[in-house]
Order: C-alpha cells, then structure tokens, then sequence
C-alpha cells in the first residue's frame, strides 16, 4: 500500500515515540528507574520509526504470506540495526548497544536473538498497531495534523543538530537551539519519571512488599517474598486458562477436522493467531462457575456442564449472528437440535468435557500457571490482555467491512479502502472457511 509523505512523518514520530516508551518500560522492570533511552533529547527512539518506515514500505503487500513477511522484517532490523551501530561507533567512538555478550553475533552491533525478537515485535504492530494508527490518522483533521508535523520536524531537527553538534563537538551560535533541546529534554525526562511512577504504582499494589525493598540494578523494583502467581481462582488465572483453551482448543478442532475429512482447514476465532475465543471463553466461564463442584460427584459435574455448554454454544451463535451476520458453524443437518445451533451430541459431549477438566487438566494446568515468576506473568499477563485485545478488535472490524462487501457496500472512505487492501476478502475466506453470511 501506498502513503503520502504526511503519513510516513506521522508513522516515523509514532513508532518513534512507541519504540521510546517500550524501551522505558523495559529499563523500568531492569532497574526500578527513569533511563535516558534514545539518542537525541526528546521522548524518540528514531531506530523505531526508520524500522517500522522501511518495514512498512517493504512488507505491507505481503500479509497473505507472513513467513516471508516475517524473513523481510528480519533483515531489515537487522540490517537497520548494524548500520546505526557502526555510524555512531564511527562517529562517537560509543556503542549505544552491545550484544558482544549474545551467541551469533556481529561485532556486538547485532545478534540472532535480539533481531529475532524485534522481528516479531514488528510483526506484531504491522497485524495489531499499524491498522489502528491508520484509522487514526484518517479520523484526526488533515489541515491541523500537517501544521502539527511541520512544528515536530522542526524540533526534531533542531534535537538531532544540537545532539550531533555536541557528540562532535561542534560550536552553534544562538542560545535557541540549546533552549529547544533543553525543553525536549525536560520533556522526555518528566514523560519518562510519570511512565515509572504508573508502573511502580501498579507492581506495588499487587505486590506490597517490594515497596519496602531497595531497589537493585540486578532486581529493579526487587523480588516478592513467598509469592505465588495466580493462586487459586482469580483474574491472572482465569486469563490464562482463557488464554490456553483459547490456543489447545483451535489445535484439537483442527486436528478433529483433518482427522475426519482430511482437509487442513483454520478453525481460529481471530485473523492473527490459533485461537478460538468460543474455547478460550467456555474454558474461562466453566473454570468459573464450576468451580466449587471440584470435589462434588461426576454426576454433577455432567449436568452442569450439560446443560452450560448448550446455553453457552447457543449464545454464541446468536451473538455472531446478531452482531456480524454470519453464522460460523450449522447443526441443522444432526438429530435432536435446536435452530441448527446445538445438539443433544455436542451437549453430551460439553457434560464429559466439564469432568475431564476440572478432575484431571484443570490441576495440572492450574499447577504449571502458578509455577510462572509473580511479576513476568503479572506483566506478560498485562502484554497477553492488550494484544488479544487488539486482534479481537481488528478482527471483528475486519469482519463487518467484508460482510458489507458481500452486500455490494462501496469503498467510500480512505478507512474502507486501507480495510480492503490490507483484509481482502481471499484471507478473510481463508481464516473462516465454513463462515456463512446471514440474510
């Protein structure tokens, strides 16, 4: 896809400006601490925004083959990576970086591990960030969205002079640039401190104890004491119990699929990713309100699940139905259904299901979550919710823009038409196979 050079401004200052808040954040975790990340004065990582420009440029057309999506996202980083290293190495005699320490490493500038995991963070802004950025984009007015630009790349470059200016060592007449760059720095710095202060605020909440420890450059805001990771029956574990039928109950139906006429289809709930939110959400639910029959008799378990996997299945196929117009699986061909949405098998089958979980898999799984380290799965638990909410969102708007085509809907707006390009109707089909639009 195509962007005019207003749009490739606004997308450099963004992931800029994103790259920037990641890097606090991480440093956050690392020390317990405001880091001065970034190379010029003001709140920017302009690696990011380079990257994700030529990423953009490059890979945008390739969404329907995401492997080679993928190997182009990492050569570019790579590549990106190598040469600003050993620009500023040239130019400073400083590393900004050093992966000297990592295995398969090139001259410590760039390592197979680092350029793997910022590929995959690419990836993940391409499918889940860029779509939303863009919309944006369309929805903020142009007039006043240029005028913003042009004061930004002012800045910017007064930023990169009097950064290159003092790295060199170079003399500037004019006590603006210093004011300007002084300004971006108080800037950066009180953006910086405030990010911390949130974060701190949260961890120390959930985990009193640490705001009384001091903190280390090894344990940032330090370790909790005699804490385990979502024990017992709360959000954290309901979330990855969500999480993990969402992702085993996609590779089971897949597998069910294949086995039973050899076909390979995709039988995910959401465009990015195996998961099938109608496991996801059943397991999460039953977890919840089964709970308290763990050690009451099979019997129960199997009325209940009985009787909650039908309601449950039902309501989902009416709330697709409702809110999308499409119906993604039909019953009516089986005995003993009900509207074609389930059947007295499948309901048999949800009572079975209901005690083999909550006798035998839910213990262990609720066994390995709660061996997870307190504060990596309380953030990666936090990372999890957003992404998950991001693909459910683009997915869903994804899916009303198709059904629209189908009904004969023009493209009218630049929003409907980056839709189009980016969700064409051949990957649409190809996530949901057996979708049906509703009349």
């Amino acid at each position: 896809m195509e962007y005019t050079i207003f749009q490739y401004i606004y997308f450099f200052f963004l992931y800029s400006f994103i790259g920037w808040v990641f890097e606090e954040v991480l440093a956050a975790f690392k020390y317990g601490r405001f880091v001065n990340r970034g190379f010029v004065n003001g709140p920017l990582c302009m690696k990011y925004g380079f990257c994700m420009i030529v990423i953009l440029t490059d890979v945008s057309d390739l969404m329907d083959n995401p492997f080679l999506q993928f190997v182009m996202c990492f050569v570019i980083i790579t590549v990106i990576q190598y040469v600003a290293a050993a620009l500023v190495r040239k130019i400073t005699g400083h590393r900004l970086w050093d992966y000297s320490g990592h295995k398969w490493n090139l001259n410590g500038y760039v390592s197979v591990r680092t350029s793997l995991f910022w590929s995959v963070t690419a990836m993940l802004c391409i499918w889940l960030v860029h779509p939303f950025l863009y919309i944006l984009y369309e929805l903020l007015p142009l007039r006043v969205l240029k005028v913003l630009e042009v004061v930004l790349l002012v800045l910017f470059a007064v930023d990169v002079l009097v950064t290159a200016a003092t790295m060199l060592k170079w003399k500037i007449q004019g006590n603006v640039y210093d004011t300007v760059a002084a300004g971006l720095e108080k800037t950066k710095q009180s953006i910086g401190e405030k990010l911390i202060f949130m974060i701190q605020k949260r961890m120390y909440r959930a985990f009193p104890e640490m705001e009384h420890q001091e903190k280390s450059e090894a344990d940032g805001f330090g370790k909790p004491v005699n804490r385990v990771f979502a024990k017992g029956l709360c959000f954290d574990k309901l979330f990855w119990i969500f999480f993990i039928s969402a992702l085993v109950g996609d590779w089971i139906e897949t597998v069910f699929v294949w086995a039973t006429s050899g076909v390979l289809m995709s039988r995910s709930s959401l465009l990015y990713g195996t998961f099938s939110i109608v496991w996801g959400l059943g397991g999460a639910i039953a977890t919840g309100l089964l709970y308290s029959l763990q050690k009451r008799n099979d019997r129960y378990i199997f009325i209940a699940g009985f009787f909650m996997g039908g309601v449950y299945e039902y309501s989902c196929s009416v709330f697709t139905e409702v809110v999308f117009g499409t119906t993604f699986w039909d019953y009516s061909h089986m005995p003993f259904n009900i509207n074609g949405r389930i059947n007295l098998l499948f309901c048999f089958f949800w009572g079975v299901l209901a005690i083999v979980w909550l006798k035998l898999l839910y213990p262990a799984v609720s066994r390995v979550i709660e061996k997870i380290p307190p504060v990596a799965g309380k953030v990666l638990t936090y990372i999890l919710v957003f992404a998950m909410a991001l693909d459910m969102l683009i997915s869903s708007v994804a899916l009303m823009r198709y059904v629209d085509r189908k009904q004969q809907a023009g493209a009218d707006t630049a929003v409907e038409q980056f839709l189009d390009h980016t969700y064409p109707d051949s990957f649409i089909e190809w996530v949901y196979p057996n979708m049906k639009i509703t009349d």
